[in-house]
């Protein structure tokens, strides 16, 4: 599996985005970025989709210690989180899992900072 997941029930969108943010914040991940998947579609395509968010999250700590090991790491970083609208009343958030995702960088000390930051994420997953 590449991402954790979990699914909220009977929560709106708005409340699943700060419910998000406020479980990143608690873990010391601050959010670069945001995209509005759902905005985009509708702009760029004239296509509808249920809501879809993503957050660029960093931990600025873990981010400086894998740029240290690995300079061109910035290009996998930051760990994005996606908040989505399912069916019915439901919200899944994912966390990318950052092991799977620097499989691909054969180096042993950088997987070590992936595995910590996976289970910062990990926690911020079963916070929401």
């Amino acid at each position: 599996m590449y991402t954790f997941n979990t699914t909220l029930i009977d929560t709106d969108f708005a409340t699943a985005v700060t419910r998000t943010r406020d479980a990143l914040a608690a873990e010391g991940f601050g959010v670069l970025t945001e995209i509005d998947v759902q905005k985009t579609m509708k702009a760029k395509l004239e296509a509808d989709m249920p809501a879809y968010l993503i957050l660029g999250a960093c931990n600025p700590k873990m981010a400086l210690e894998a740029i240290k090991i690995e300079p061109r790491v910035g290009a996998m970083l930051p760990c994005n989180v996606i908040v989505r609208q399912l069916d019915g009343n439901k919200i899944e958030v994912s966390a990318i899992d950052p092991v799977a995702s620097m499989s691909a960088i054969k180096n042993a000390e950088l997987q070590n900072v992936a595995g910590q930051v996976r289970d910062m994420l990990a926690s911020v997953i079963k916070a929401i």
